[in-house]
């Protein structure tokens, strides 16, 4: 199957299967306006239906991404396999607000052996976090063991390219103001 197309399975008159492509990814996205163009439709129907409190996975490549997103709300795995942590995150907090009744709205895994450091994979999605918040919004460090539980009770989780460990994160999704 063509990485930026979906195949769809469709009877003939005659009862004969034949295969419609349809344009799901690429430049179709690319054509809405105030949509990033990374998110693909799967990741977009994910983020529509999260509610107020609900969390996403941001994962990086060595995270056991299937498994756990099998265990979540909605029950399978996500694909933004050809970007970066700080790309998926810059996509995803385009339309997602991230949680301000909470002091931990992103979470990422610490390093065990130095709980206190901040590798660059991680710093670099603050700085995409900061930049998407339009404040600073401290990234709340978390245990290994704690940061799989939380995971597994997630809604939803996103598979990155990222191949840097400590790539992973867990954003809880805000409100949107009505209008005034």
């Amino acid at each position: 199957m063509a990485t930026n197309r979906r195949r769809r399975l469709a009877l003939t008159g005659s009862g004969r299967a034949r295969i419609k492509i349809h344009e799901t990814y690429g430049k179709a996205l690319a054509m809405l306006k105030t949509i990033d163009p990374r998110l693909n439709a799967d990741v977009l129907h994910a983020l529509a239906l999260m509610g107020h409190g609900d969390v996403i996975v941001v994962a990086d490549a060595n995270f056991p991404a299937a498994s756990t997103a099998a265990k979540t709300e909605y029950g399978r795995l996500l694909n933004l396999s050809g970007l970066s942590l700080a790309q998926a995150v810059e996509a995803i907090l385009s339309l997602m607000p991230l949680d301000t009744l909470v002091g931990d709205a992103a979470c990422r895994m610490r390093i065990d052996e130095d709980p206190t450091a901040v590798p660059p994979v991680q710093a670099e999605a603050q700085a995409a976090i900061n930049a998407a918040e339009g404040r600073p919004r401290l990234i709340v460090g978390v245990a290994r063991q704690e940061f799989y539980d939380r995971a597994k009770r997630a809604y939803a989780v996103v598979l990155t390219g990222e191949r840097r460990f400590y790539g992973s994160l867990l954003l809880r999704k805000g409100v949107i103001d009505p209008p005034a």
